[in-house]
């Protein structure tokens, strides 16, 4: 299974969401960067994405989004995929 990295806050309803997707579908680690307690991060974030709200999810190196993205990806069955590399 691909690594999985989000940014995140610690009061996010939609972080907390994505992350139960993810280990719904069988994610045991997701790398967290907490953009709250590490403003520099927020920034990073802000370049990769061109986004500012979080969650932010890549698996691997693809970008997903936010959890509405990781649900709609979910939704037309391609979410399992990225996760197992296909």
């Amino acid at each position: 299974m691909k690594p999985v990295t989000m940014y995140t806050t610690a009061v996010c309803p939609f972080c907390i969401r994505a992350k139960q997707i993810l280990k719904a579908k069988g994610v045991e680690q997701i790398e967290e960067i907490r953009v709250d307690m590490q403003p520099d991060e927020r920034m990073k974030m802000m370049e990769i994405t061109g986004r500012r709200t979080v969650p932010q999810i890549f698996i691997g190196d693809t970008h997903v989004g936010g959890c509405d993205d990781l649900q709609a990806l979910d939704s037309r069955g391609a979410l399992m995929p990225l996760l197992n590399g296909a």
